[in-house]
């Protein structure tokens, strides 16, 4: 915008200029950097640990009204086990980073494939519903979702691939390829099982960690563009439940679940019913101790319960960006952003699918919902992000003028 303005008799042109996207980005990533990555490290494990604390209550509370008196003390002691094993998980994850998983990574490729290919596996596999996501570990009587740990092992797969290629990440036949070859046999592998969402959701880490690790921009449109296209395509024309839960996101069919969830959600009003004294859970609502726990928030906590919920995960985002940008190693930084991605965007899918504002999709709310496996692979992401930024400390704490710390390129 031009303005005139009057100085000495003489008319000056004063150009007023207007921030682009790019350059207000820049300038929040100034604002988040870090002098050090372990304060922004420890304020993340604490978030961490108040969701875990959060949904410790949320499954009390569904467990008190619909199970027997025994059965809520077993249910409850089941929830409690589950954080222990997964803050253990966290803290072997802080130990070991991602530099000390580095050279186990072929190895680590090779078993997420196998766990997902078990998955149709007669005496291994444990399907629901007509779905072969899981396959069930006899010696400890529990079950394991394969596509979830896959999920972790292929972005730091990826961030490797990524820094040790350097410019030929952009080579057709050496880079693009083979990345793009591994990935798409990820997402086939997940996708026949069938989990569309599950699918999509590994394709978006994954292509999103390899754009940040220096792919080009017309590969990685492109690829969204064809593998996911082509994707969503193939399962709406050939899977009927694909099909109508697009349909009820259009408004063209009704869905009794999201209806009730967005009626839980409205229920609570300012502060909620008060814990426990929810009653969707016994009515026409299944699932909402897991793939539609934030409706629970809102049912008994409220308006109050909800802000708290998604402050939280906002909170989780914003350390997360704190943490990554602070790590001076380039794969410890790109492997710290797709693990920690993979968690945020997990729970922000859950939310919008809780509120109608995406298509019905199981997915659990990372720390807060149901689920062994969730809660255990989200643990290891975020402590293998927080073993990143603890060697990344170490690393500076010990370079001298002579030995500079290693800074991201």
């Amino acid at each position: 915008m031009a303005r005139f303005r009057r100085r000495g008799g003489e008319a000056a042109l004063s150009i007023e200029h207007q921030a682009t996207i790019f350059e207000r980005l820049d300038v929040l990533t100034r604002k988040a950097q870090a002098v050090d990555a372990g304060r922004p490290a420890v304020k993340l494990f604490c978030v961490v640990l108040a969701m875990m604390g959060l949904g410790l209550v949320l499954q009390a509370s569904h467990a008190a009204t619909v199970r027997s008196e025994a059965g809520f003390h077993a249910e409850l002691s089941q929830q409690a086990v589950f954080r222990v094993i997964a803050l253990g998980v966290l803290l072997i994850g802080y130990r070991l980073g991602p530099l000390r998983l580095r050279p186990l990574l072929p190895a680590l490729v090779v078993l997420s494939a196998f766990l997902l290919v078990a998955c149709w596996i007669p005496g291994i596999e444990a399907s629901k519903n007509g779905s072969h996501r899981w396959i069930r570990l006899h010696p400890l009587g529990v079950t394991l979702q394969p596509s979830e740990l896959a999920r972790a092992f292929l972005v730091l797969w990826v961030a490797d691939r990524c820094t040790r290629l350097g410019p030929q990440l952009l080579d057709l036949r050496r880079g693009v390829a083979p990345i793009l070859a591994v990935g798409l046999t990820f997402v086939v592998l997940i996708g026949l099982e069938t989990d569309l969402g599950g699918a999509l959701v590994f394709l978006t880490v994954f292509l999103f960690t390899w754009f940040v690790g220096g792919a080009s921009f017309a590969h990685f449109t492109g690829s969204i563009a064809t593998i996911g296209g082509a994707a969503l395509l193939l399962a709406v024309s050939s899977v009927d439940y694909i099909r109508t839960r697009l349909e009820v996101f259009l408004g063209q069919a009704t869905n009794e679940q999201v209806s009730s969830s967005i009626e839980a959600l409205g229920s609570g009003k300012l502060l909620g019913n008060g814990i426990g004294q929810g009653q969707w859970r016994n009515s026409a609502m299944p699932y909402q101790d897991s793939d539609y726990v934030f409706a629970l928030v809102g049912e008994e906590l409220g308006f109050f319960g909800m802000a708290l919920c998604v402050g939280l995960i906002l909170a989780f985002v914003w350390f997360s960006l704190r943490l990554v940008i602070t790590i001076g190693d380039r794969y410890s930084a790109l492997a710290a952003f797709g693990l920690l991605l993979s968690v945020g965007l997990q729970a922000m899918i859950h939310m919008q699918v809780a509120t109608g504002l995406a298509p019905p999709k199981g997915m659990t709310l990372p720390f807060m919902s149901d689920g062994g496996t969730s809660i255990v692979v989200s643990s290891l992401a975020v402590g293998l992000a927080l073993g990143a930024a603890r060697a990344d400390r170490g690393r500076s704490e010990g370079a001298t003028p002579s030995t500079p710390s290693p800074v991201s390129g």
